[in-house]
């Protein structure tokens, strides 16, 4: 039994493409070889799947996580908009100290910075994304 991961790319027809995880940790990490031309210029939404493995065949979902991903004029990803997403990301953590002056008012910033970060870079599947995700993981059997 193992973890494994997919990835797809929900286009706007909302038909899938999967993306190895490989070439999308890649573009993750700005390799100037990674390019999706097809998507330059947009903001593209995409289902990252944990998946438990048997036999190297996939058994059960953990979990789906659909996010957005931004990329540049040349198809590559936005690394400016990849750091606004990484800093608001480090917002929504809460503050490890709290306020000790004033006990009667609550510091919201990581409130405030979650709902941001789920506003600009999740969504929330269509039932058809979903189950065209899910046949798209066990219909490789």
């Amino acid at each position: 039994m193992g973890t494994g991961i997919r990835v797809f790319f929900v286009n706007e027809d909302e038909t899938l493409k999967r993306i190895h995880l490989a070439r999308y940790e890649r573009l993750l990490g700005a390799d100037p070889e990674v390019r999706f031309q097809e998507y330059a210029g947009k903001r593209v939404r995409y289902a990252l799947a944990t998946l438990e493995f048997v036999s190297r065949k996939p058994v059960e979902i953990v979990s789906i996580q659909y996010s957005i991903l931004s990329f540049d004029s040349s198809g590559r990803i936005d690394v400016g908009e990849l750091e606004k997403e990484m800093k608001l990301g480090f917002k929504m953590l809460q503050p490890a100290t709290a306020d000790l002056d004033s006990s009667n008012v609550i510091n919201a910033k990581n409130r405030f910075a979650m709902k941001r970060y789920h506003d600009q870079y999740t969504w929330t599947p269509s039932s058809d994304v979903e189950r065209a995700v899910v046949e798209a993981i066990f219909g490789e059997r």
